[in-house]
């Protein structure tokens, strides 16, 4: 038997509320299907599980406040089979009553198949109607509102109904004074925010309490970057074209693997390097906050395919539909403030990472190149290492391998 718990999703989480389960007692399930929806205080997340088998036993209900680490579910998994039946009696003395001694077994062998079948109709009569893709924060305000969120049409990703789309199906034949309006819209959003705040407040505040940061930046000249970027984008449709943020992340996601110590987890009191590489990308949400889901396997990505998970993590995030394993599994996190004017970013690692890489704007700045000074697109590039692990010897050379491996960007 294995044990199905509530997941940490990072540093910050102590406890999640279970909103559905997508499984029931009876069902199969295969490694990484999704089996429950988890509301944390930044979003709804989809809970993978990472056995196969049946579920025996499901131990909490929609609405529960469950504690990270305890069990939710029981799954028997396929090694674990049925016990085989008795052998036959082989006493010559039994053997003339052999037929009446027969009918009970065959009868406790039909049994299993009669229990499973009644179970198997009672499951497939309860999840008949497909689950309501909606945010916890659309669910809330819907619920102060009185609408029936089945009769609201969603406008996310895969039909997923947001904020917006409560607002606008809120009834108007009887509008509120004026100051009843405020409060219904604006309170579940701000009551959210501040959870979220505090959550990101009580990760950040541990980070800094406990990892003894050292912090590195340095310019990167990206004059081939961009011009690679410009011809390479010249041929593909406006739908397939490539951001500068592909090939900085491939870029740190390749110089992990010159210095892998970067690419860990603090467990146990000690790192624990990661053998694959899933880059964090951080993600402002539209009604505040952030998130930094992973980009799995980002170093065996082409930049193509990475592009478009990239953004498909993107409209995931602010839709409120991420995977339980994308806010588990980052092993270093990219944080690129560069869209908002910030030149450069000293982040604040992200417990259990040991590392943070920041990338700021993109400017033209005279730039020495053969002797002669001339315009060139720079940017700052800066490290928040974690001084357990490394040291600016190390954080040195992976800043000037991602540098470096800019400079030849079609071997991205």
């Amino acid at each position: 038997m294995a044990e199905f718990v509530m997941p940490t999703l990072g540093a910050d989480m102590t406890e999640g509320t279970l909103i559905a389960w997508k499984k029931q007692v009876g069902d199969r399930v295969e490694k990484g299907d999704i089996i429950a929806e988890v509301e944390t205080d930044k979003a709804a997340i989809e809970i993978e599980v990472f056995t196969s088998g049946t579920i025996e036993r499901l131990s909490a209900q929609p609405g529960d406040k469950v504690p990270v680490g305890t069990v939710m579910a029981i799954i028997r998994e396929e090694a674990a089979a049925a016990p085989a039946p008795a052998p036959p009696p082989t006493k010559p003395a039994v053997q003339p009553e052999g037929p009446a001694l027969a009918a009970p077994e065959q009868v406790q062998i039909a049994k299993p198949p009669s229990i499973s079948a009644e179970a198997s109709a009672t499951v497939s009569a309860r999840p008949q109607e497909p689950r309501l893709r909606i945010s916890p924060a659309a669910r809330r305000l819907a619920d102060q509102l009185g609408i029936d969120p089945t009769a609201v049409t969603g406008t996310g990703p895969d039909g997923a109904i947001t904020l917006d789309d409560v607002q606008r199906a809120a009834p108007r034949t009887e509008p509120a004074p004026p100051e009843a309006l405020p409060p219904a819209t604006a309170a579940p959003q701000a009551d959210r925010m501040a959870r979220m705040r505090q959550a990101i407040a009580t990760a950040m505040a541990r980070s800094k309490r406990e990892i003894p940061h050292y912090y590195l930046s340095t310019t990167i000249d990206l004059h081939k970057a961009l011009s690679w970027l410009a011809a390479e984008n010249a041929a593909r449709s406006v739908a397939d074209r490539l951001l500068p943020s592909a090939l900085l992340i491939k870029a740190v996601a390749l110089a992990l693997k010159e210095v892998p110590e970067l690419n860990s987890v603090w467990k146990d009191g000690r790192a624990v390097t990661s053998q694959s590489v899933h880059i964090g990308v951080a993600i402002a949400l539209r009604g505040g906050g952030l998130v930094a889901p992973a980009l799995h396997d980002t170093d065996r990505l082409s930049v193509t395919d990475l592009m478009g998970k990239l953004q498909d993590l993107v409209r995931r995030a602010r839709a409120g539909s991420l995977r339980s394993s994308e806010l588990s599994d980052p092993t270093i996190t990219v944080t690129n403030l560069g869209d908002l004017g910030v030149d450069s970013v000293l982040g604040v690692i992200y417990p259990p990472q040991v590392a943070l890489v920041g990338f700021g704007k993109v400017a033209e700045r005279p730039w020495v190149v053969e002797g002669l000074v001339v315009a060139r697109p720079l940017m700052t590039a800066s490290l928040s290492a974690d001084h357990r692990v490394s040291d600016g010897h190390r954080g040195g050379r992976f800043l000037a391998a991602v540098d470096r491996l800019l400079q030849n960007p079609g071997g991205l």
